[in-house]
């Protein structure tokens, strides 16, 4: 029988991070990651102020900086006359070190921080390892008048490797950081609640030039929103679709869709036809949601796994890393002594869903006013007028400007990691 304090179930950025600060601050924990690398296209790269305010309190901003990055200071959207593009963020405005958000293949984030673990000899990492369902310790039977079966208590995991092997892994703490895949989104008792998405999303790529707007900008086109990451040599580019539309459109052909992305972005105009099929454009099938329950006993689950996000704002891949901070903080106490009760677990819930719903609520605004209508041919915000008004307000505002700027970069509240984590 296998045996660690803290199992955490997905090697994501949420899991590495929770796993990094608990394994500093001496808590055994053990990372079951079910695929054999990290390399994978169309992950979310963006590594924004707060994440990089948090590598800088572990010791790690010289060794990120090292990365292959790029850095991104403002969000520009064709809010203006005639679809122009509109700065509607400018993170360099800030103050402090960190105001620009870091482009960085997630890979070689991960790589980042497992090296660093592994000089914790409390810290583990099990690749091509799936964990397949929970060891529950059921509670005794109710005594006299039937009543209903409280949830026992989450022990641990069972697992399966890549070569077939099984096992099951005891521990006083299981994390789910599995994202929106999450095993724990099974449990019916954590009640998942789902908001409507008028989108999904097509992710490709296309080469950048040499006078390419900088950034992240996006193009507005008939029934399409797309969005361009600057990545240096290349765009990493993401087309918003109307919901469920992703056959009809592929069966229509590329043409009809690189005319569209051609007049989103004109720019790109010399460059759309290097997708050369449909291979290589990836479909992600966009959801908002949340769980209601974020735990039960012996059971936590943060990021997606708890919450999952729109592609609006970029922002998913900090929420889970500023969760991990959060509930490492409030942790590390309990799993040193080994009793980490439902009061434990319960509040870094309550600590942590009010900027969960914070964020999904400003992305359902989006959705409503400037995405569901752009994708039914319609003008943002209801009338082109107001979509002119609102870009003037923030061309001139440096209020306005600022106030998205510092939603994006740290989120409704920072996060600070437990002072035996720090270096």
């Amino acid at each position: 029988m296998e045996r660690t304090t803290c199992c955490v179930v997905g090697g994501g950025p949420a899991g590495m991070v929770l796993a990094l600060l608990l394994a500093r601050a001496g808590v055994a924990v053990t990372v079951l990651e079910k695929h054999k690398d990290f390399l994978r296209d169309f992950r979310g790269d963006t590594v924004h102020p707060s994440t990089l305010a948090l590598l800088d309190e572990l010791g790690l901003t010289e060794r990120f900086a090292r990365l292959p990055q790029r850095r991104v200071t403002t969000v520009q959207l064709p809010l203006g006359e005639d679809g122009t593009l509109v700065t509607v963020g400018d993170i360099a405005a800030l103050r402090g070190t960190f105001n620009y958000i870091a482009m960085v293949p997630q890979w070689d984030l991960l790589d980042l921080l497992v090296d660093e673990a592994r000089r914790e000899p409390s810290f583990s990492l099990r690749m091509s390892t799936e964990a397949t369902s929970f060891l529950v310790e059921r509670t005794g039977a109710p005594s006299g008048r039937a009543q209903p079966r409280a949830p026992g208590r989450v022990t641990g995991v069972r697992y399966r490797t890549a070569d077939g092997r099984s096992g099951e892994l005891r521990a006083t703490l299981t994390v789910a950081c599995d994202g929106r895949g999450s095993l724990a989104r099974s449990l019916p008792e954590l009640g998942l609640r789902s908001f409507t998405c008028p989108m999904d999303a097509w992710w490709f790529r296309l080469p950048r030039r040499d006078g390419d707007p900088r950034g992240l900008v996006a193009g507005a086109g008939d029934r399409l929103l797309a969005a361009m990451i600057d990545r240096g040599d290349y765009w990493q580019c993401a087309a918003l679709i109307p919901k469920g539309t992703d056959p009809e459109r592929r069966a229509a052909g590329l043409e009809p869709f690189m005319a569209n992305v051609q007049a989103a972005a004109p720019w790109l105009g010399d460059r759309v036809h290097a997708l050369r099929s449909w291979d290589e454009v990836k479909l992600l099938d966009v959801r908002l949601d949340r769980l209601r329950r974020w735990h039960r006993p012996g059971l936590l689950c943060i990021g997606d796994a708890a919450h999952a996000m729109s592609p609006v704002f970029g922002i998913g891949i900090n929420l889970a890393v500023e969760d991990a901070v959060a509930a490492a903080r409030h942790l590390v106490g309990p799993l040193r002594t080994g009793a980490v009760g439902l009061r434990d677990v319960r509040g870094i819930q309550r600590r942590r869903w009010p900027t969960a719903a914070l964020t999904q609520a400003l992305q359902r605004f989006a959705h409503a006013q400037v995405i569901a209508p752009v994708l039914a041919g319609e003008a943002p915000f209801g009338h082109p007028r107001r979509a002119q008004r609102m870009a003037e307000r923030l061309t001139t505002s440096r209020w306005l400007n600022r106030v998205p700027a510092y939603f994006l970069a740290y989120g409704a509240v920072r996060e600070r990691p437990p002072a035996a984590s720090v270096r």
